[in-house]
Protein backbone atom coordinates (compact mmCIF):
# COMPACT_ATOMS: atom_id res chain seq x y z
CA UNK A 1 0.00 0.00 0.00
CA UNK A 2 1.45 3.48 -1.13
CA UNK A 3 1.29 6.16 1.61
CA UNK A 4 1.69 9.53 0.84
CA UNK A 5 4.31 11.68 2.64
CA UNK A 6 1.86 13.72 4.50
CA UNK A 7 0.35 10.07 6.06
CA UNK A 8 3.71 9.02 6.60
CA UNK A 9 4.65 12.06 8.42
CA UNK A 10 1.02 11.60 10.27
CA UNK A 11 1.56 7.78 11.49
CA UNK A 12 5.08 8.25 12.73
CA UNK A 13 4.46 11.60 14.97
CA UNK A 14 1.31 9.60 16.41
CA UNK A 15 3.65 6.99 16.79
CA UNK A 16 6.22 9.19 18.93
CA UNK A 17 2.95 11.03 20.59
CA UNK A 18 2.09 7.86 21.61
CA UNK A 19 5.50 6.50 22.69
CA UNK A 20 5.92 9.84 25.35
CA UNK A 21 2.42 9.13 26.56
CA UNK A 22 3.37 6.03 27.35
CA UNK A 23 6.51 7.02 28.64
CA UNK A 24 4.79 9.62 30.85
CA UNK A 25 1.99 7.68 32.21
CA UNK A 26 4.71 5.53 33.15
CA UNK A 27 6.86 8.13 34.84
CA UNK A 28 3.92 9.09 36.85
CA UNK A 29 3.19 5.41 37.93
CA UNK A 30 2.15 5.57 41.87
CA UNK A 31 4.65 3.74 43.91
CA UNK A 32 3.42 2.32 47.36
CA UNK A 33 4.99 2.36 51.18
CA UNK A 34 4.03 0.49 53.58
CA UNK A 35 4.62 2.20 57.72
CA UNK A 36 4.49 0.02 60.04
CA UNK A 37 4.34 0.77 63.68
CA UNK A 38 4.35 -0.47 67.35
CA UNK A 39 3.09 2.79 68.27
CA UNK A 40 0.14 5.11 68.58
CA UNK A 41 -0.69 8.24 65.43
CA UNK A 42 -0.22 10.44 67.95
CA UNK A 43 3.27 9.37 69.18
CA UNK A 44 4.27 9.79 65.36
CA UNK A 45 3.06 12.63 64.45
CA UNK A 46 6.88 14.56 64.41
CA UNK A 47 8.49 11.25 63.24
CA UNK A 48 6.36 10.59 60.08
CA UNK A 49 6.32 14.49 59.22
CA UNK A 50 9.94 14.32 58.95
CA UNK A 51 9.48 11.42 56.44
CA UNK A 52 7.50 13.24 54.29
CA UNK A 53 9.63 16.05 54.29
CA UNK A 54 12.49 13.57 53.60
CA UNK A 55 10.38 12.29 51.08
CA UNK A 56 9.27 15.83 49.21
CA UNK A 57 13.00 17.01 49.14
CA UNK A 58 13.86 13.93 46.76
CA UNK A 59 10.58 14.26 44.89
CA UNK A 60 8.27 12.12 46.48
CA UNK A 61 4.93 13.51 46.59
CA UNK A 62 2.52 12.00 48.31
CA UNK A 63 -0.93 11.65 46.57
CA UNK A 64 0.94 12.34 43.04
CA UNK A 65 3.52 9.92 42.82
CA UNK A 66 3.60 8.67 46.52
CA UNK A 67 0.89 6.13 48.27
CA UNK A 68 1.55 5.58 51.92
CA UNK A 69 -0.31 3.10 53.87
CA UNK A 70 0.09 3.77 57.69
CA UNK A 71 -0.41 0.86 60.27
CA UNK A 72 -0.25 1.39 64.07
CA UNK A 73 0.07 -1.25 66.62
CA UNK A 74 -0.60 1.13 69.34
CA UNK A 75 1.01 -0.40 71.83
CA UNK A 76 -0.38 -4.21 71.80
CA UNK A 77 2.48 -5.83 70.09
CA UNK A 78 0.48 -9.01 69.48
CA UNK A 79 -1.45 -6.84 66.27
CA UNK A 80 1.82 -6.36 64.86
CA UNK A 81 1.66 -9.83 62.67
CA UNK A 82 -1.97 -8.70 61.48
CA UNK A 83 -0.56 -5.59 60.20
CA UNK A 84 2.15 -5.99 58.55
CA UNK A 85 0.97 -9.48 57.02
CA UNK A 86 -1.78 -7.03 55.49
CA UNK A 87 0.91 -4.90 54.17
CA UNK A 88 2.62 -7.79 52.46
CA UNK A 89 -0.82 -8.78 50.80
CA UNK A 90 -0.77 -5.65 49.55
CA UNK A 91 2.36 -5.78 47.99
CA UNK A 92 3.69 -2.36 48.84
CA UNK A 93 6.74 -1.39 46.80
CA UNK A 94 8.64 -0.88 50.56
CA UNK A 95 8.40 -1.42 54.04
CA UNK A 96 9.64 0.93 56.95
CA UNK A 97 9.52 -0.16 60.40
CA UNK A 98 10.39 1.80 63.37
CA UNK A 99 12.29 0.24 65.80
CA UNK A 100 13.74 -3.71 66.98
CA UNK A 101 10.30 -4.81 67.53
CA UNK A 102 8.02 -4.40 64.56
CA UNK A 103 11.28 -5.34 62.54
CA UNK A 104 11.52 -8.85 63.89
CA UNK A 105 8.04 -8.80 62.83
CA UNK A 106 8.46 -7.49 59.28
CA UNK A 107 11.83 -9.97 59.04
CA UNK A 108 9.15 -12.82 59.86
CA UNK A 109 6.71 -11.43 57.42
CA UNK A 110 8.64 -11.70 54.27
CA UNK A 111 11.44 -12.14 52.34
CA UNK A 112 11.09 -10.55 49.14
CA UNK A 113 9.72 -6.78 50.31
CA UNK A 114 12.51 -4.44 50.97
CA UNK A 115 12.63 -3.09 54.73
CA UNK A 116 14.12 -0.06 55.79
CA UNK A 117 14.34 0.21 59.24
CA UNK A 118 14.69 3.47 61.20
CA UNK A 119 15.71 3.38 64.79
CA UNK A 120 16.65 -0.67 65.77
CA UNK A 121 18.92 -1.27 68.55
CA UNK A 122 21.54 -3.69 67.53
CA UNK A 123 20.57 -4.74 63.62
CA UNK A 124 23.80 -7.32 63.88
CA UNK A 125 22.83 -9.37 67.13
CA UNK A 126 19.21 -9.15 66.19
CA UNK A 127 20.20 -10.55 63.06
CA UNK A 128 18.43 -8.63 60.71
CA UNK A 129 21.67 -7.87 58.89
CA UNK A 130 25.32 -10.00 57.65
CA UNK A 131 27.23 -6.72 58.04
CA UNK A 132 26.54 -2.87 58.45
CA UNK A 133 28.72 -2.41 55.44
CA UNK A 134 26.78 -4.81 53.23
CA UNK A 135 23.62 -5.92 54.84
CA UNK A 136 23.60 -8.86 52.65
CA UNK A 137 19.50 -9.26 52.65
CA UNK A 138 16.03 -7.58 52.26
CA UNK A 139 16.93 -5.04 55.61
CA UNK A 140 18.63 -2.17 55.64
CA UNK A 141 18.26 1.41 56.69
CA UNK A 142 19.86 3.16 60.23
CA UNK A 143 20.60 1.75 63.56
CA UNK A 144 19.97 3.39 66.80
CA UNK A 145 22.80 1.33 68.46
CA UNK A 146 23.48 3.66 71.31
CA UNK A 147 23.55 1.79 74.72
CA UNK A 148 26.36 3.97 76.09
CA UNK A 149 23.73 6.79 76.16
CA UNK A 150 22.18 4.99 79.24
CA UNK A 151 25.37 5.66 80.88
CA UNK A 152 25.54 9.13 79.69
CA UNK A 153 22.08 9.80 81.22
CA UNK A 154 22.38 8.59 84.63
CA UNK A 155 25.44 10.97 84.76
CA UNK A 156 23.14 14.00 83.43
CA UNK A 157 21.09 13.12 86.56
CA UNK A 158 23.75 12.70 88.81
CA UNK A 159 24.53 16.07 88.09
CA UNK A 160 21.87 17.65 88.66
CA UNK A 161 20.93 15.70 91.70
CA UNK A 162 24.25 15.05 93.26
CA UNK A 163 23.08 13.22 96.29
CA UNK A 164 21.53 10.30 94.15
CA UNK A 165 22.29 7.24 95.82
CA UNK A 166 19.72 4.65 94.19
CA UNK A 167 17.66 4.50 90.89
CA UNK A 168 14.80 2.32 89.47
CA UNK A 169 15.61 1.17 85.79
CA UNK A 170 12.36 0.47 83.60
CA UNK A 171 12.67 -1.58 80.63
CA UNK A 172 11.22 -4.43 79.14
CA UNK A 173 13.19 -7.57 79.06
CA UNK A 174 11.33 -8.81 76.32
CA UNK A 175 12.84 -5.78 73.68
CA UNK A 176 16.48 -6.62 73.10
CA UNK A 177 17.37 -2.57 72.93
CA UNK A 178 15.65 -2.80 76.23
CA UNK A 179 17.89 -5.56 77.52
CA UNK A 180 21.09 -4.05 76.08
CA UNK A 181 20.24 -0.36 77.71
CA UNK A 182 19.64 -1.72 80.74
CA UNK A 183 23.01 -3.89 81.00
CA UNK A 184 24.72 -0.74 79.98
CA UNK A 185 22.86 1.55 82.48
CA UNK A 186 23.54 -1.10 85.44
CA UNK A 187 27.73 -0.81 84.50
CA UNK A 188 27.25 2.94 84.21
CA UNK A 189 25.38 3.13 87.87
CA UNK A 190 28.00 0.87 89.48
CA UNK A 191 30.74 2.68 88.64
CA UNK A 192 28.90 6.15 89.94
CA UNK A 193 28.26 4.81 93.27
CA UNK A 194 24.91 4.92 92.43
CA UNK A 195 22.08 1.95 93.44
CA UNK A 196 20.33 0.67 90.42
CA UNK A 197 16.90 -1.71 91.16
CA UNK A 198 15.42 -3.64 87.83
CA UNK A 199 12.03 -2.58 87.26
CA UNK A 200 10.50 -4.78 84.34
CA UNK A 201 7.59 -3.63 82.43
CA UNK A 202 6.19 -5.82 79.61
CA UNK A 203 2.88 -4.28 79.65
CA UNK A 204 1.23 -1.58 80.61
CA UNK A 205 -0.45 -2.97 82.94
CA UNK A 206 2.70 -3.75 84.81
CA UNK A 207 3.19 -0.10 85.06
CA UNK A 208 1.42 1.86 87.98
CA UNK A 209 2.73 -1.75 90.62
CA UNK A 210 6.62 -1.08 89.14
CA UNK A 211 6.40 2.31 90.10
CA UNK A 212 4.79 1.77 93.40
CA UNK A 213 7.14 -0.94 94.20
CA UNK A 214 10.77 1.59 93.02
CA UNK A 215 8.45 3.77 95.41
CA UNK A 216 8.81 1.49 98.37
CA UNK A 217 12.25 0.60 97.66
CA UNK A 218 13.25 3.95 98.31
CA UNK A 219 14.86 4.75 95.06
CA UNK A 220 16.16 8.63 94.38
CA UNK A 221 15.33 8.93 90.39
CA UNK A 222 13.49 6.86 88.09
CA UNK A 223 15.74 5.84 84.37
CA UNK A 224 13.31 5.03 81.45
CA UNK A 225 14.96 2.86 78.93
CA UNK A 226 13.73 2.17 75.12
CA UNK A 227 10.84 0.23 74.62
CA UNK A 228 7.09 0.59 73.11
CA UNK A 229 5.80 -0.10 76.17
CA UNK A 230 7.17 2.57 78.08
CA UNK A 231 7.28 5.29 75.35
CA UNK A 232 3.27 4.80 75.10
CA UNK A 233 3.02 6.00 78.88
CA UNK A 234 5.77 8.60 79.17
CA UNK A 235 3.17 11.28 80.34
CA UNK A 236 2.54 9.03 83.28
CA UNK A 237 5.56 8.17 84.03
CA UNK A 238 6.69 11.66 84.09
CA UNK A 239 3.74 12.63 86.04
CA UNK A 240 3.93 10.06 88.63
CA UNK A 241 7.63 11.16 88.94
CA UNK A 242 6.94 14.81 89.83
CA UNK A 243 4.07 13.39 92.29
CA UNK A 244 6.33 11.59 93.85
CA UNK A 245 9.56 13.71 94.08
CA UNK A 246 11.49 10.90 91.54
CA UNK A 247 13.70 13.11 88.66
CA UNK A 248 13.14 10.60 85.58
CA UNK A 249 15.26 10.34 82.24
CA UNK A 250 14.56 8.34 78.92
CA UNK A 251 16.28 8.71 75.63
CA UNK A 252 13.50 11.20 73.71
CA UNK A 253 12.78 14.82 74.06
CA UNK A 254 9.29 13.74 74.11
CA UNK A 255 9.91 12.76 78.20
CA UNK A 256 10.97 16.17 78.29
CA UNK A 257 8.27 17.89 76.65
CA UNK A 258 5.13 16.18 78.62
CA UNK A 259 7.15 16.56 82.04
CA UNK A 260 10.22 14.49 82.48
CA UNK A 261 13.40 15.98 84.16
CA UNK A 262 15.50 15.63 80.87
CA UNK A 263 16.45 13.57 77.95
CA UNK A 264 19.23 12.79 76.17
CA UNK A 265 19.62 10.28 72.62
CA UNK A 266 19.15 10.19 68.91
CA UNK A 267 17.16 12.79 67.24
CA UNK A 268 14.66 10.45 66.30
CA UNK A 269 12.97 12.86 63.89
CA UNK A 270 16.05 13.31 61.41
CA UNK A 271 16.37 9.64 61.91
CA UNK A 272 13.09 9.13 59.76
CA UNK A 273 14.01 12.41 57.64
CA UNK A 274 17.20 10.34 56.46
CA UNK A 275 15.29 6.84 55.73
CA UNK A 276 13.48 9.10 53.22
CA UNK A 277 16.75 8.59 51.36
CA UNK A 278 16.69 4.97 51.75
CA UNK A 279 13.46 4.83 50.21
CA UNK A 280 14.39 6.58 46.97
CA UNK A 281 17.23 4.96 46.62
CA UNK A 282 15.44 1.40 46.68
CA UNK A 283 12.40 2.97 44.60
CA UNK A 284 14.77 4.12 42.05
CA UNK A 285 16.26 0.17 41.94
CA UNK A 286 18.73 -0.23 44.51
CA UNK A 287 19.47 -2.99 45.73
CA UNK A 288 19.11 -2.97 49.90
CA UNK A 289 21.57 -5.93 50.03
CA UNK A 290 24.38 -3.41 49.40
CA UNK A 291 22.75 -0.15 50.90
CA UNK A 292 25.09 0.38 54.70
CA UNK A 293 23.56 0.75 57.67
CA UNK A 294 23.46 4.15 58.91
CA UNK A 295 24.47 4.99 62.51
CA UNK A 296 23.55 7.99 64.56
CA UNK A 297 24.50 11.41 64.06
CA UNK A 298 22.81 13.26 66.05
CA UNK A 299 22.09 13.85 69.66
CA UNK A 300 19.96 16.09 71.77
CA UNK A 301 19.76 16.89 75.11
CA UNK A 302 16.70 18.41 76.69
CA UNK A 303 15.89 19.43 79.94
CA UNK A 304 12.60 20.12 81.67
CA UNK A 305 13.38 23.51 83.77
CA UNK A 306 10.21 23.46 85.19
CA UNK A 307 9.83 20.03 86.55
CA UNK A 308 13.38 20.38 87.91
CA UNK A 309 11.80 23.71 89.79
CA UNK A 310 8.97 21.45 91.17
CA UNK A 311 11.40 18.73 92.20
CA UNK A 312 13.61 21.10 94.05
CA UNK A 313 16.61 20.72 92.40
CA UNK A 314 19.07 23.36 91.01
CA UNK A 315 19.90 22.21 87.05
CA UNK A 316 24.04 23.75 86.72
CA UNK A 317 24.33 26.33 84.06
CA UNK A 318 26.88 24.22 82.55
CA UNK A 319 24.55 21.82 81.83
CA UNK A 320 21.95 24.23 80.62
CA UNK A 321 24.42 25.84 78.33
CA UNK A 322 24.80 23.12 76.46
CA UNK A 323 21.02 21.65 75.70
CA UNK A 324 20.00 21.50 72.66
CA UNK A 325 16.15 22.67 74.49
CA UNK A 326 15.42 24.20 77.56
CA UNK A 327 11.37 24.09 78.60
CA UNK A 328 10.28 26.30 81.24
Amino acid sequence: MRLVRREFIGLVVGATIGTRGAHSQQAASVRRIGVLSPFAPPDTLLWNKALLRGLRDLGWIEGKNLAIEYRYAEGKKERLTDLVNDLVQKKVDVLITTVTQDTLVAQKATSEIPIVMVAVGDPLATGFVQSLARPGGNITGLSQMTPDLSGKRLELLKEIMPKVAAVAILFNPDDQLSVLDFREAQLSAQRLGIESHPSEVRATGDLEKVLRDAVALGVDGLVVLPAPVLFGNLKFIADFGIENRLPSTFHLREFAAVGGLLSYGVDRSDLFRRAATYVDKILRGANPATLPIEQPTRFELVINLGTAKRLGLTVPANLLGIADEVIE
